[in-house]
C-alpha cells in the first residue's frame, strides 16, 4: 500500500499545479489564445510564445494529469480492496475526463461565463478527491485509533462538515468573480459583495470548528494539526484576497495584465484550495476518530459502516 499512497500523493500533487497553471491562463487572459482545442493551431506542440505559452502549456499539465489519474484508477483497481475507494478512483477518472470536455467547450464557446466557473469548480473538486484519496490510502489513516467522545454541546463533526460546505460554496462564488471580466472591465459589483459575504461566513464557520476543536481536542495531533494548518492558511487567503482586490482595482487602467495583479491573484487561488483540502482533511479525520452521539441518531463508524474494511477495533475514552 506504500507505493499507491506514494502515487496518490504525485496525483495530488500534479493537480494542484493544474490549478495554479490554470489560475495563470485566466489571469493573464489567455483563454482564447488558441481557437483550436485539443490542438493549439492546428498543432500538438505548437510555438509557445505569448499567451500561446500560458494556455497550451495549461493543456499539456492537464493531459498530464489525465494520464496520471488513469493509472491511478487502474492502479486502484488492482491493489485497493475496498470497494468504495476504488469507486472514489473512478469518480476522480469520471471528474478529471468531464473537467477536459469543459475546458474544450470554454474555447470552442469563446469563454462563457457558467462554462469557465464550472471549469474551475471541478479542478477545485477534482484537487479535493485526489487529496481525499491520499489521506484514506496513508499509514496514519490505516492505524488503530482511539475513538474520543464528543465533549460539546454542537457536535464538532457538524461544524466541520457546515465549514466544508462554505468554502465549496465559496470557491464557486470566486471562480464566478474571477471569469466574470477580463483584466480591462470592472468587476461587477455584486459579485464582489457576495464574495466578501462569502468569506466571512467561512471565516465563521472554519474559525468556530477550528478553534472549539482546538480547545476540545488538546494533545491530539492527529486533529489539532490540520486544525491549525486550516487556520494558519485561512489568515493567509484573507490577506490574499484583500491584496488581489486592490490589484484587481486598478488593472482596468493599465494596458496588459501586470505582474503584481498576476502573482498575487494566482496566490489567491492556490491558497484557496490548500484551505478547502486541509478543511477536508481535517474532517476526515473527525469522522475517523471522533464518536457520533448516539442520541442524536448520527451513523457511529463500526465494522458494518462505509468505512468497514479498513476500521479496525476500537476502543472508547471518555
Amino acid at each position: 500500500m506504500r507505493g499507491l499512497h506514494r502515487f496518490t500523493v504525485l496525483v495530488a500533487c500534479a493537480t494542484f499545479v493544474l490549478l495554479i497553471a490554470g489560475a495563470l491562463v485566466t489571469s493573464h487572459d489567455a483563454g482564447l489564445a488558441t481557437s483550436d482545442w485539443p490542438l493549439s493551431n492546428g498543432q500538438v506542440f505548437p510555438k509557445m510564445v505569448g499567451n500561446l505559452f500560458w494556455e497550451h502549456g495549461h493543456r499539456m499539465v492537464a493531459t498530464t494529469v489525465g494520464l496520471l489519474t488513469i493509472t491511478l484508477a487502474v492502479y486502484l483497481f488492482l491493489r485497493e480492496e475496498r470497494r468504495w475507494a476504488r469507486r472514489l478512483g473512478l469518480f476522480g477518472l469520471i471528474a478529471v475526463i468531464t473537467q477536459g470536455l469543459l475546458g474544450g467547450l470554454t474555447v470552442k464557446l469563446n469563454l462563457p461565463l457558467a462554462v469557465s466557473a464550472a471549469h474551475a469548480t471541478l479542478a477545485q473538486l477534482f484537487f479535493c478527491t485526489t487529496v481525499s484519496l491520499a489521506i484514506f490510502t496513508s499509514k496514519s489513516w490505516m492505524q488503530e485509533k482511539l475513538r474520543l467522545e464528543e465533549k460539546g454541546i454542537v457536535p464538532i463533526r457538524r461544524l466541520c462538515s457546515a465549514a466544508v460546505v462554505t468554502i465549496f460554496l465559496q470557491l464557486i462564488l470566486g471562480a464566478t468573480l474571477r471569469h466574470s471580466a477580463t483584466w480591462d472591465q470592472p468587476l461587477p459589483v455584486e459579485l464582489v459583495i457576495a464574495h466578501a459575504g462569502g468569506a466571512l461566513a467561512v471565516v465563521l464557520t472554519l474559525g468556530s470548528a477550528g478553534s472549539i476543536l482546538l480547545r476540545r481536542y488538546q494533545g491530539e495531533k492527529f486533529l489539532t494539526r490540520p486544525a491549525a494548518i486550516a487556520l494558519l492558511l485561512l489568515v493567509v487567503q484573507l490577506m490574499l484576497g484583500i491584496a488581489a482586490y486592490m490589484t484587481r482595482l486598478a488593472s482596468p487602467n493599465d494596458p496588459q495584465p501586470l505582474n503584481p495583479m498576476i502573482s498575487i491573484t494566482v496566490a489567491h487561488v492556490a491558497c484557496g484550495a490548500l484551505v478547502f483540502a486541509t478543511t477536508i482533511v481535517l474532517t476526515l479525520r473527525i469522522f475517523r476518530v471522533v464518536r457520533a452521539p448516539r442520541h442524536q441518531g448520527e451513523l457511529i463508524l463500526s465494522d458494518r459502516s462505509a468505512f468497514r474494511h479498513f476500521q479496525p477495533p476500537i476502543r472508547y475514552i471518555r
